[in-house]
């Protein structure tokens, strides 16, 4: 079965009975249904039902009034509607909604085929996304290269895609080697190991919310000389904002942006692209969006003497 049908299936045995109110609920939220409303199992029932519950209804919302309206009642997630029968709350709208029950339970059917169009769309994102607990929705980058050190400052917007995410190993850009680096974090959080970096949140972050934090890196020495900046995410990355400060001492000749370069030999990817222009204050811009992991995104140029 498809995750279609199996929510389908999975939402019309929960709305028996007590609907999300049932006692025993962890044995009466299937598989796929958990997977749509981000249920591990470490979480309690209490955890569980209010999952669920949040789930149902915020995709509820999407409906039109008189099914959103169905919905809440048959899952007894409507306060005014808390009956111990599914039968009984169909009953209760039937007589608000002036309607037969055979109506009313048609409505609730196809009130469920929706929301599992919308849950199994939620499905299949996390399906993508799930694996890491969490994603990168901004990271905006500037490189000054016209100063005794290089420096690579990061302002970063993660989103959790896990109840109580409390860590994130951290992937500096190349050629920064983390043993070597002066690394600082701004705000939002603790490091935790410069080895293998990596953030401690000041909070666990529930699923579905943000959290924002900055970092500045720089070479160890004053004496290193770079020719390219390159990120190569290991989460999901909706948006990198990249700025680059070559200075009116170190333009670089010829520029390239690097988007979506395959590192499977290991070494720093060709150019790929266009070449990219510096303006009249030694800078560059550039925006890349959906960026897959594993693959190198960012710029390189001519090194030139300084």
């Amino acid at each position: 079965m498809n995750a279609h049908a199996d929510l389908v299936r999975e939402l019309k045995s929960l709305r028996k009975g007590r609907g999300v109110l049932a006692g025993g609920i962890a044995d009466r939220v299937g598989p796929t249904l958990r997977a749509a409303c981000g249920v591990t199992e470490d979480d309690e029932p209490g955890a569980i039902r209010r999952k669920v519950t949040d789930t149902i209804s915020e995709l509820a919302g999407r409906l039109p009034e008189d099914l959103h309206r169905a919905t809440l009642v048959a899952f007894a997630i409507h306060e005014e509607a808390r009956l111990p029968l599914y039968q009984d709350r169909v009953q209760w709208v039937a007589v608000r909604m002036d309607r037969d029950p055979r109506t009313v339970r048609r409505r609730v059917d196809e009130a469920i085929d929706h929301l599992a169009e919308l849950a199994a769309d939620a499905v299949g994102e996390q399906s993508d996304r799930r694996p890491g607990g969490w994603h990168t929705a901004e990271l905006h980058a500037v490189l000054t290269l016209d100063r005794p050190r290089p420096e690579v400052i990061e302002r970063h917007r993660v989103v959790a895609d896990r109840d109580g995410l409390h860590e994130l190993a951290l992937s500096p850009p190349l050629p920064l080697d983390p043993p070597d680096l002066d690394l600082r974090v701004l705000y939002g959080g603790t490091l935790v190991d410069r080895s293998t970096p990596a953030l401690a949140l000041p909070t666990a972050v529930r699923r579905g919310r943000s959290h924002d934090f900055a970092i500045r890196y720089r070479p160890a020495t004053s004496h290193e000389t770079w020719s390219y900046l390159v990120y190569v995410p290991r989460h999901p990355c909706d948006l990198l904002d990249l700025r680059g400060r070559f200075g009116d001492i170190a333009v670089p000749p010829r520029v390239w942006a690097l988007q979506g370069a395959d590192r499977s030999g290991g070494s720093v990817p060709a150019p790929r692209g266009h070449e990219h222009p510096v303006d009249r204050a030694g800078e560059i811009h550039l925006r890349f969006h959906d960026l897959t992991p594993g693959l190198a995104y960012g710029v390189r140029w001519e090194a030139t003497s300084r």
